[in-house]
């Protein structure tokens, strides 16, 4: 019997299907696009959904690994962007954190004018801010697994194995 993409997938160690992505991810997505947020939206809108979804909730696996929910809307602070983000964990089956998130925004655009000063760094530890998202951050980074985002994204690659070729 020859085997087909699903055997093939669930062959392949996390780190190997997760290698795969980012490889597609990077040829999809030139890292200069991230220094235009409104591009670089526009440019999701264009990818199928799995690949939409891992490259919109990126930067967010990052965040929850350096920082908190709070310091990711500072460090990407475009709202359309943060749509995208919360689009792509509804995409990759995890409802929770997409709930979680979208809690933690709403709180954000409270301070979204705040967010944007040159000095927001300065202004977000111990602000009420941090202290809004905090327990958001604490369930999310618990959901998954540490915060690793990208483990959604292996998860996906192995349901739907077609992914990198739509």
């Amino acid at each position: 019997m020859r085997p087909d993409n699903r055997t093939i997938v669930d062959a392949l160690s996390d780190d190997e299907v997760l290698d795969l992505i980012l490889a597609e991810l990077n040829a999809r997505l030139p890292v200069a696009l991230q220094d235009d947020p409104d591009t670089y939206v526009h440019t999701l809108e264009g990818l199928p959904d799995g690949l939409r979804a891992m490259a919109a909730t990126y930067q967010l696996d990052v965040s929850l690994t350096l920082d908190d929910l709070g310091w990711h809307f500072g460090n990407w602070h475009h709202h359309g962007y943060s749509l995208e983000t919360a689009r792509g964990l509804r995409v990759l089956g995890a409802s929770r954190a997409e709930e979680l998130f979208d809690e933690a925004y709403h709180h954000a655009r409270q301070y979204w004018e705040r967010l944007d000063q040159d000095d927001w760094m300065q202004w977000y530890h111990g602000s009420p801010l941090e202290q809004a998202v905090a327990p958001l951050t604490n369930e999310i980074s618990h959901l998954l697994e540490d915060g690793k985002v990208m483990g959604l994204w292996v998860r996906y690659g192995r349901e739907h194995p077609g992914l990198l070729d739509e």
